[in-house]
């Protein structure tokens, strides 16, 4: 076998690739004009044929490929697929890529105005007016959207008009249509133009060339209640339920939930019941089983209410804890982890508990007083079906609402020996019950008890702003106004929304007398509470202090407009306007001060001395009467009377009226015929008000009675309550109405 392997010789190795250069010299045309043997064939064969181009097929046999024969080239099939199709004449250059030809020439430009491109240029308008009106709706200029929006439905009926006149109608873009009029019936909807939302949302539904419009029904039931017309609003309602397939199920309990508040509001509790229990057999959720507790509460069912909470607690939170804690020491789970501590998905479960205990807490806030014979009773029961849940942190929330709820009927011991309790327990319970405590002695002037006890609450948390106000409290009440203003300082670096300690450093600073500083707080704070009466005293008495009686008067001014009938605050407009020498407006505040409350001594002393200033001695007298009821021990407002009545001309009522004093006082030293005078130094009255709030002394504006200037207190103990305040009724807040808002907005 081996004899036929030939091996290449190792000289050959640099020459591999020798002989490929070689050909064969018979094609080489370069020199066939030299070549005689060809030339002698061609003069021999092809020479002699006839040189008529018109000879007949049959003599010449078949056209060769490229021969021209009747004017026409046989075409080149046989190279068809390399690209070359046929060649014009013999003798053409070979161009199988037509690079002779020239550049190709210009695309025809499209025409602009064509009915095409008008249309094309208009729906993209539209388009983008949609867009804008969206934009600003998100942006909060509810005007701008709703131009947009009508200018949107303008250009998209020139638009159809003019689709129709080019092309057949079941051309015409009904998406667009459609999204322009939802659009504008929204906007309509949110400026509150309900008639007109409703006529567009009425071309919509009885349009049926719109596939789901159905759907839209729901938000013309949303705007009937907006508008209180609860049986048109159930109408539609149930209308749009009828559109939507039993597969969406998510849509059919949004929209049942809407008919269950709609019955609510109308006052049908017994209907709304029904909708609710059939959400909570179906699809449990929070919001159906609070609605459902106040359903029962509103007819009084006792057994029904413990069931509908039972129901609540029981609707699963679907969010798992355990995904946030790292089990192992890998580095990268570790990262991922933290990555997923804060992210949206974590603060939307965050959101959902908070709801969730937000529900609970207040519908056993509201139950526990009335699903038994006590309210202790009551929450007792509440805490042992809370502590079986999965919500077992809130049993100690609602032990101290307990206590609360004890403090509000005055049983200040019940309220001691449970927060005593609790205190004894795990750092937050403890940190909450010890702040309750501290404010509980606080109130009652033990501030030893009260500061030992705020030391706990901030040694349990350091960062609980309510047991700092109250430590800063305790130290205040001891005069170390220094030390008072750190606490509170603490407290708003841990919570910057605790409105407690910048009212009480504003007072603090107002006691260092650092008046800018306090002012600045109580600017800022009249920036969070802007209706705030408290606030707004104590930014004029600020002014006051500043000697700027005009700000202060302004100031006093929006107190009055939020508290319109508080005495003190327009006895204290009627005292400035007296400084500023503005008698008529001094006299204006001071009555209508008397009007509200006709006991305020001084009030009633500057009336009395404004009458006999302007020498109507007859309505002076009435003053001075109601003085001397009010202070019957003090012999001066009887002889003011009788002065009156000598003023006044009436001499046998003085003389009487001097009788009858001396008759009471017999052992006063000033005798009946003096003759008073009401501008000399003896009888002028001071028009000075002194029953007015303590400069730096909380507003108290229902209080009528007087307040020691010498000593205040600040902003009173701060008691930390639970999340929810309690309901004492029901009204529309009591339910989840966010349903209410599922207008589907256009993307």
């Amino acid at each position: 076998m081996m004899q036929n392997v030939h091996l290449a010789p190792e000289t050959d190795e640099d020459d591999l690739y020798s002989g490929y250069n070689d050909y064969n010299p018979i094609y080489d045309i370069e020199e066939l004009e030299n070549d005689a043997a060809f030339q002698q064939a061609v003069r021999t064969s092809h020479g002699r044929r006839p040189p008529s181009k018109t000879s007949l097929a049959s003599s010449i046999g078949r056209p060769m490929t490229g021969a021209i024969q009747d004017g026409v080239t046989r075409p080149m099939t046989a190279v068809r697929a390399a690209g070359f199709t046929k060649a014009a004449l013999r003798g053409s250059a070979f161009d199988p890529l037509s690079q002779s030809r020239g550049p190709a020439s210009p695309l025809e430009a499209k025409k602009k105005d064509s009915p095409e491109e008008k249309i094309k240029q208009l729906e993209k308008e539209v388009n983008e007016l949609v867009e804008e009106s969206c934009i600003a709706n998100s942006c909060g200029d509810l005007k701008l959207a709703l131009e947009k929006a009508k200018d949107a439905g303008r250009k998209e009926r020139v638009l159809v008009r003019q689709r129709e006149q080019v092309t057949t109608p079941e051309n015409i873009n009904l998406d667009l249509t459609y999204s322009v009029l939802f659009n504008l019936a929204s906007q309509y909807s949110v400026n509150e133009m309900y008639a007109e939302a409703l006529n567009t949302y009425q071309v919509i539904v009885k349009n049926k060339m719109f596939s789901n419009a159905g759907i839209l029904k729901m938000n013309m039931g949303n705007i009937y209640l907006k508008q209180r017309n609860y049986s048109k609003a159930i109408k539609f309602y149930r209308m749009a339920l009828d559109q939507v397939p039993s597969v969406n199920k998510q849509m059919r309990i949004k929209i049942m939930q809407n008919i269950g508040v709609t019955f609510i509001q109308a006052g049908q509790y017994s209907d709304a019941i029904n909708s609710y229990e059939h959400i909570m057999s179906m699809a449990p959720n929070l919001k159906a089983g609070y609605n459902l507790t106040i359903c029962y509460f509103a007819i009084g069912d006792r057994e029904k209410m413990k069931k509908a909470f039972q129901k609540l607690i029981t609707v699963p939170l679907e969010i798992d804890e355990d995904k946030y804690i790292s089990p192992s020491d890998d580095p990268h789970t570790n990262l991922v982890t933290e990555a997923i501590k804060n992210d949206h998905l974590r603060q939307m479960e965050r959101e959902r508990k908070a709801m969730a205990e937000k529900y609970i807490m207040t519908s056993a806030k509201l139950i526990a007083p009335v699903i038994e014979t006590s309210f202790a009773a009551g929450y007792d029961w509440c805490v042992e079906v809370v502590k079986a849940s999965q919500y077992v942190e809130l049993a100690n929330d609602l032990e101290i609402n307990k206590a609360v709820t004890y403090l509000r009927q005055k049983d200040y011991n019940q309220a001691v020996e449970i927060l005593k309790v609790l205190e004894k327990k795990d750092s937050r319970v403890k940190s909450a019950a010890a702040t309750n405590l501290s404010a509980l002695y606080y109130m009652g002037k033990d501030f030893a008890q009260a500061s030992s006890y705020a030391d706990i609450a901030v040694n349990s948390d350091r960062y609980n702003p309510a047991a700092l106000t109250n430590k800063g409290n305790t130290v205040f009440a001891n005069g170390d106004y220094e030390k008072a203003a750190e606490f509170y300082k603490e407290a708003l670096r841990n919570d910057s929304s605790c409105t407690e300690a910048l009212y009480n450093i504003g007072l603090t600073y107002e006691k260092l007398n650092r008046l800018d500083e306090a002012l600045d707080c109580f600017l800022k704070l009249h920036a969070i509470l802007r209706n705030s009466a408290e606030v707004l005293y104590q930014i004029a008495n600020i002014y006051e202090l500043m000697e700027n009686p005009s700000q202060a008067i302004e100031w006093l001014m929006q107190v009055v407009s939020v508290i319109p009938t508080d005495p003190q605050v327009l006895s204290k407009l009627g005292e400035l306007y007296d400084r500023e020498g503005d008698k008529s407006q001094a006299f204006q505040y001071y009555y209508e001060s008397y009007r509200y409350f006709p006991c305020n001594i001084e009030v009633i002393e500057w009336l009395g001395a404004y009458y006999i200033d302007t020498q109507f001695w007859e309505k002076a007298i009435q003053y001075f009467e109601r003085a001397s009821l009010i202070q019957p021990t003090q012999v001066k407002w009887q002889l003011m009377v009788a002065s009156c009545f000598r003023r006044s001309g009436n001499y046998q009522k003085a003389l009487d009226t001097y009788k009858d004093t001396h008759r009471k006082f017999p052992e006063n030293v000033e005798y009946s015929g003096q003759n008073y005078s009401a501008s000399s130094k003896g009888e002028r009255l001071s028009a000075r008000l002194r029953a007015l709030p303590g400069t730096n002394e909380p507003y108290e504006s229902s209080s009528n009675k007087e307040i020691d200037a010498s000593y205040v207190d600040p902003l009173g103990p701060q008691i930390e309550r639970p999340k929810t305040a309690a309901k004492k009724r029901i009204d529309e807040d009591d339910f989840a109405d966010e349903e209410l808002g599922d207008d589907l907005l256009p993307e």
